[in-house]
């Protein structure tokens, strides 16, 4: 029997965390990479909506600057260690676009949280949920959404803007998320929820004025 459980959508102030949209994983010839390109494209729209209304961004990506780091994780899964800050894998993919004031993240681990100063920059600019997006749904994206709940953050999972190597492990992660730790909601229904643009305030103020 499913847990009885509350929807509770976004805050007033949310920030879009786009977990490891790097070429390393968007890209099939690399050996992490898969063909993803309708997840871009979904991330792509979340982006030109977080940036019409200057709400926060922040890119995490996963990249190893020393032998010594996550050394059991890359152990297990030796196909991080391509994932040096030299290479072209840890580039955000092109067609996504990194606004001038987004933030770009380094991480080691699953979770954008572990062993970054994530949480503090949220914190900083009063963030009160965040919207997870990216690769992979079973992974990094599963474990930053629960984190941001550790965290105390509402957290909304975008369903079109993530994605997974295993269809039956995305639906599975969905379904699990959804069930104990975020709201995962349609590409739309997220976008509705974000405040309206500068431009549609001013535009607001003006009609109630005249």
């Amino acid at each position: 029997m499913d847990l009885e459980r509350k929807s509770l959508g976004l805050g007033r102030a949310p920030a879009l965390v786009v977990v490891d949209m790097i070429r390393g994983f968007t890209d099939p010839a690399c050996p992490l990479g898969c063909d993803c390109p309708e997840v871009v494209a979904a991330n792509a729209a979340l982006l030109e909506a977080f940036h019409s209304r200057g709400l926060p961004v922040y890119f995490t990506r996963v990249v190893y600057h020393r032998d010594d780091q996550a050394r059991v994780f890359r152990d297990r899964i030796q196909a991080l260690n391509v994932l040096t800050p030299q290479s072209r894998w840890v580039q955000v993919d092109e067609r996504l676009e990194v606004g001038a004031g987004d933030e770009i993240i380094d991480k080691q681990w699953a979770s954008a949280f572990h062993g970054t100063d994530l949480a503090q920059r949220l914190r900083e600019r009063g963030v009160d949920s965040v919207v997870v997006t990216g690769l992979t749904t079973s992974g990094c994206v599963r474990a930053t959404a629960v984190d941001g709940l550790q965290y105390d953050y509402r957290v909304v999972v975008a369903r079109e803007a993530v994605g997974d190597r295993n269809s039956a492990a995305h639906e599975a992660n969905l379904f699990d998320l959804h069930a104990k730790y975020a709201d995962v909601m349609g590409l739309a229904e997220v976008i509705a929820q974000l405040p309206a643009p500068p431009d549609s305030h001013a535009a607001a103020g003006g009609h109630d004025h005249g």
